[in-house]
């Protein structure tokens, strides 16, 4: 069957190309060029285990948290769940033969931690094993680079069970994760990232309660917090000691915050929010500390800091990974210990399917504002935007999405002319896929997919960097 499907791919390859009149007039546009971002660039997408495999519970895959938090239909917004999600598991070759075509290079993907080991820690499970031993041999024989995410949000349910990243024991829970992933697979995977926003999962999940575990409170945030930044810096040095010649970074979910108003009050608040989303995992792991002068309750992660973690938080990554998808607009509120919100931009801004501003020249600013680190290299490693995509025709004339990616990439193009070393970029995601609390209704991907027949039909916008990568 998945050889079937991909020979339909091929044979319908060509006649959408043809008939694609939206697609050619952007392509003639002559603003940039691949080759204005150098020759050793790394262009790319991102996936994640959960939102692309499905076979939630085939072959000894144990239980994870999104698994348990789908299973109550009232958690997710349209009342699905990732059991099938777009079924990567059973459909890897045909997909990753569909990207090879699209002319990306790089595939960034994330491990099932309960995949790989049912119950966090212990038995391994082989057929998990074999499963990610085929994916990446699939890759290698294409020419694609795999990239390994080692945490992508979905902790093994028996590990929540014990506190999840609430109790310090996940130090030593992940750090043998990590051994066991870089030493089956550290032969063939170069490129590797440890944790994919640590923020987005730590606030989430464990101070609002809206994302699996469902946990919340200040307490549990600040264990988490901590906890996440340990392993961050832990497993950067089990990669090292265990993976020659690595290329090592982690990710961080970053938003440019501009105050609402010129005045004191908001330009403070526009500063906590900044600590909140861009600095509060990263520096750490520069010896910078844990940014508290600006919120003070941060002061309270003291009492999870033992003796010695200040030189274990501690770890130079060989590149940091942005992931930037809008600004930030801020002003003072009533939330507790933060005291800021959000406000929507005014005016004709142009939003996204998400509720979300089109603002290209946030992640110019974004990148702008990492590369003052000391850190060596700046990857875009998520980027995109969700739009209402129809199929009318056997087509998807997603114009807006071209236009999304076109303006970001001038801004990332502009920040790394001025200096910022800005190496690769990643878009998100290369297929429609299972958006977390969102379910299914935002899409996101370069590939459209029905996700009651996973067939899947190339966008414009897939095409439009076929083009441009080719």
């Amino acid at each position: 069957m998945v050889r079937l499907e991909f020979l339909k791919y091929m044979a319908t390859l060509a006649a959408m190309w043809r008939a694609n009149p939206v697609f050619e007039n952007i392509v003639s546009d002559p603003e940039f060029t691949k080759s204005d971002f150098g020759d050793d660039f790394y262009w790319g997408v991102a996936t994640a285990a959960y939102q692309i495999e499905g076979a939630w519970d085939v072959d000894g895959k144990g239980e994870s948290v999104w698994d348990r938090f789908t299973s109550i239909p009232r958690h997710v917004k349209d009342k699905t769940n990732g059991n099938h999600a777009i079924d990567f598991y059973n459909r890897y070759k045909v997909d990753l033969k569909l990207l090879k075509e699209l002319n990306f290079e790089n595939f960034r993907f994330s491990f099932s931690w309960s995949r790989i080991l049912p119950d966090g820690t212990g038995k391994v499970n082989e057929q998990g094993i074999d499963f990610y031993n085929r994916m990446i041999n699939t890759c290698l024989e294409l020419g694609i680079e795999p990239w390994a995410m080692l945490y992508h949000w979905d902790l093994p349910q028996k590990l929540d069970d014990r506190g999840g990243w609430t109790n310090r024991d996940i130090v030593d829970w992940f750090s043998g994760f990590v051994e066991l992933c870089t030493q089956r697979f550290g032969d063939r995977i170069g490129h590797w990232m440890v944790l994919n926003e640590p923020a987005g999962f730590t606030t989430l999940g464990y101070l609002s309660g809206m994302h699996a575990p469902m946990q919340s409170g200040v307490n549990k945030f600040l264990a988490s917090v901590h906890h996440a930044c340990l392993c961050q810096a832990e497993g950067g040095r089990i990669i090292r000691k265990n993976v020659k010649n690595s290329h090592i970074g982690t990710t961080f979910s970053c938003s440019y915050t501009e105050p609402h108003k010129p005045r004191e009050n908001h330009q403070l608040a526009s500063r906590r929010l900044d600590v909140m989303l861009n600095r509060l995992f990263i520096e750490p792991s520069l010896e910078m500390g844990y940014p508290h002068q600006e919120l003070p309750f941060l002061q309270k992660i003291e009492k999870y800091i033992l003796p010695g973690d200040t030189e274990k938080l501690k770890f130079e990554f060989d590149f940091i990974g942005i992931q930037n998808y809008f600004r930030v607009i801020s002003k003072p509120s009533l939330i507790p210990y933060i005291w800021a919100n959000r406000v929507k931009p005014t005016g004709q801004a142009e939003m996204t399917d998400m509720g979300w501003e089109v603002n290209p020249e946030g992640i110019y600013n974004i990148i702008k504002q990492f590369a003052k680190y000391p850190i060596k290299e700046i990857i875009v490693t998520e980027n995109g935007a969700a739009f209402p995509d129809q199929l009318i025709d056997g087509k998807v004339h997603d114009v807006q999405r071209i236009n999304f990616y076109k303006r970001y990439l001038q801004n990332i193009l502009k920040a790394k002319n001025e200096g910022a070393n800005v190496t690769g970029y990643f878009a998100w995601t290369f297929i429609d896929n299972f958006e977390w609390a969102e379910g299914f209704r935002p899409r996101f991907g370069l590939v459209y997919n029905d996700f009651e027949t996973q067939e899947r039909t190339v966008k414009d916008s897939g095409w439009w960097f076929r083009e441009f990568l080719k």
